[in-house]
């Protein structure tokens, strides 16, 4: 890595606050060896069949669901989430999390070149190593800023908002936060909805720390405080907090 590449990532991403309605997603289509119970292919959508998707009737069936979602998925146990010698898995859980949803998180993004293609108008089909590839946390992050609006990603100013509206809207939040060190992995995950049972931390009544589900070093499927503010350890340069309803 030579010092321009780090002063590129360091650079703060200027937010884009307008649609732009040329850009199309990127989406791999199901593939039979992405499955919960494998390590393969989890750039491609989950394959397994009778998979529960969030239910858009009303509020309450809304949340319902996604608690039924981060039920299948089970970040803490299926061997897909689970942590190599080489990596960790917040991106994918986080994009498993948000297909079910019915909401676009990329897991593999345009190529420079198609994306140019794609702001043309040109078509252009997903093909891994080829017009797509591999999209990480540290570049979600700029992906949000950039093209979130576009696909109906609303930035939030607080965690406090974000959990509101989650909880009464039963929509989807997302923390995103950015390494320092290029390279390094940073750290995406969804922010879900409160039960009586599973709460997000608040003092004087004003969320601290989301109720959120993660894959990552640990996994856990519902936590709050267990891991605090983890989005102002050192090791992050910036974070972003975004809605989808």
């Amino acid at each position: 890595m030579n010092q321009d590449d780090q002063a590129r990532h360091l650079a703060p991403v200027q937010e884009i606050k307008t649609v732009d309605a040329r850009i199309k997603p990127a989406i791999l289509p199901t593939h039979p060896d992405s499955r919960l119970d494998s390590q393969l292919l989890k750039h491609h959508p989950l394959a397994d069949t009778g998979m529960v998707y969030r239910d858009m009737t009303d509020v309450e069936s809304k949340k319902k669901s996604l608690h039924a979602i981060i039920a299948q998925l089970d970040v803490s146990h299926n061997l897909r989430y689970q942590k190599t010698p080489e990596d960790t898995y917040c991106n994918v859980y986080s994009f498993d999390y948000c297909h079910f949803s019915k909401v676009y998180l990329p897991t593999v993004w345009w190529t420079e070149e198609s994306l140019k293609k794609v702001l043309n108008g040109e078509e252009v089909t997903p093909i891994m190593y080829d017009t797509v590839g591999h999209i990480y946390s540290n570049a979600l992050h700029d992906w949000l800023l950039t093209w979130g609006i576009s696909f109906g990603w609303q930035r939030m100013s607080s965690f406090d908002e974000a959990q509101r509206k989650v909880n009464e809207e039963g929509g989807v939040g997302i923390i995103c936060a950015k390494r320092v060190t290029f390279g390094l992995s940073g750290h995406i995950v969804p922010i879900v909805p409160e039960t009586k049972q599973k709460q997000a931390y608040r003092e004087n009544g004003v969320v601290v720390y989301p109720l959120q589900s993660q894959a990552g070093k640990v996994n856990y499927n519902y936590f709050a405080k267990k891991r605090k503010d983890w989005w102002n350890n050192e090791r992050y340069q910036r974070y972003v907090v975004y809605y989808h309803a």
